[in-house]
């Protein structure tokens, strides 16, 4: 007897944010079984609870200890988990709900950013082999008996991991929007939805600040090849298929979107010398911490030593600092400085790698619209501007006019003899 298709499907926090919407997410959850499928459902925190919970830990300290910071946000999806699983109970449909720990997610030790290292998929498929749905809390796991988190967006994660561990059919991501877009509609009106995007131009973006998916949830997908679907919770319309590669008719233009963060430091090291192997050094601690490092921008000043500048998001901001701190007296650099209120725009496009010019014309653009840049990043498909976190709205709004409303299509017609 042949087993029926398994799906997953993940509701993040909007979705899931009230009662009536998690009625909802339960009929959308019976209408994939109605077809046929086994599902599995992984379930992000009720609307801003998260948030919540962050803004309550602050009350107690304004530097919370990492393992009850990870045990704290953890609860966030076991509310969310066990109300849906009632719903579908509701509905006529076994459900159970499970944490991290219970369905056997493995991470390591890193509190607040944790990877996944091991899935256990033998209550999952108990669990289906019973006709259950399983609601897995996403967003967790735990690492010798203790809870950790995957940092935000992880959800994302824990689905398309759990899709992979599976050999699940699809996995579907719903949110509040109907798809991956050009840029953030709430900026750009004038955004338009993507039929297709291909893994590497969702990682740059997802990397660069689109929120629509999370980066380690995408570079789960494209190794583990899990056909990847963004949709609506609330609309009954074609989302976006992130796949590996876009078909030619829909590479119409060089850049494909454009990705933007608004809360970004810079932090600068002067005087780190070369002979102690400094950067090393510096960016290994970084690592240790679990702090994410993105734009570099290294100076020699003399032959002996050197300074550089990074970037990182500004709710790292301070461990960073704090880490640097910690290695001044043993590397003996001069100084290190630090500046927030940053932000960085970028455009992303498989079609840049070969149309030169896009970067002078992306330049020319901000610089016609008086934001000067401070550093600059760039890749085969992505070119990321520092700017001042004030000026994204409007570098934002500049660059989809210029690469997306106004720009020349590419020719992709292709004629064979």
């Amino acid at each position: 007897m042949q087993t029926a298709p398994c799906i997953v499907q993940k509701f993040g926090g909007t979705s899931v944010g009230n009662p009536e919407r998690i009625r909802h997410v339960a009929r959308r959850v019976m209408e994939e079984i109605d077809k046929g499928n086994r599902v599995v459902v992984v379930v992000s925190a009720m609307g801003h609870s998260t948030d919540e919970l962050i803004e309550l830990a602050k009350t107690i300290s304004s530097r919370p200890h990492g393992r009850e910071m990870d045990a704290l946000l953890a609860t966030g999806e076991q509310v969310s988990a066990a109300l849906l699983a009632m719903a579908l109970i509701e509905l006529g449909q076994p459900a159970c709900s499970l944490t991290g720990w219970q369905v056997g997610i493995e991470t390591n030790h890193i509190y607040g950013s944790a990877r996944m290292l091991r899935i256990r998929t033998d209550r999952l498929q108990m669990l289906l082999d019973a006709g259950k749905v399983p609601v897995v809390c996403g967003f967790q796991g735990v690492v010798d008996g203790n809870i950790t988190t995957l940092g935000r967006g992880g959800s994302d994660t824990t689905a398309v991991a759990l899709a992979a561990a599976l050999k699940a059919k699809r996995c579907d991501i719903y949110t509040d929007v109907t798809g991956v877009f050009t840029t953030d509609p709430r900026v750009v009106p004038q955004a338009q939805k993507l039929s297709q995007v291909s893994y590497d131009e969702m990682l740059e973006l997802a990397g660069l600040g689109a929120q629509v998916l999370h980066p380690r949830a995408v570079e789960t997908a494209k190794a583990f090849g899990v056909p990847l679907t963004v949709r609506s919770t609330f609309q009954h319309e074609e989302g976006t298929m992130v796949v590996e590669t876009v078909e030619m008719v829909e590479r119409q233009k060089s850049v494909t979107g454009i990705a933007f963060e608004r809360e970004v430091a810079r932090l600068a090291l002067i005087g780190v010398p070369l002979q102690k192997h400094g950067l090393a050094v510096v960016f290994g601690k970084l690592a240790d911490i679990g702090v994410n490092v993105d734009v570099i921008v290294q100076s020699v000043v003399q032959e002996e030593t050197v300074d550089v500048s990074f970037t990182v998001s500004e709710s790292d901001a301070l461990r960073s600092l704090d880490a640097l701190k910690s290695l001044q007296s043993e590397l003996q650099f001069s100084d290190i400085q630090m500046e927030t209120g940053l932000g960085k725009v970028s455009i992303v496009g498989a079609g840049m790698i070969t149309h030169p010019g896009v970067a002078a014309e992306m330049f020319s653009c901000l610089a016609e619209s008086g934001i000067p840049v401070s550093m600059v990043s760039t890749s085969e498909m992505k070119i990321s501007c520092m700017i001042r976190g004030q000026q994204v709205d409007t570098a934002v709004t500049a660059l989809h006019r210029q690469f997306l409303e106004e720009s020349p299509t590419v020719n992709t017609h292709v004629e064979f003899a």
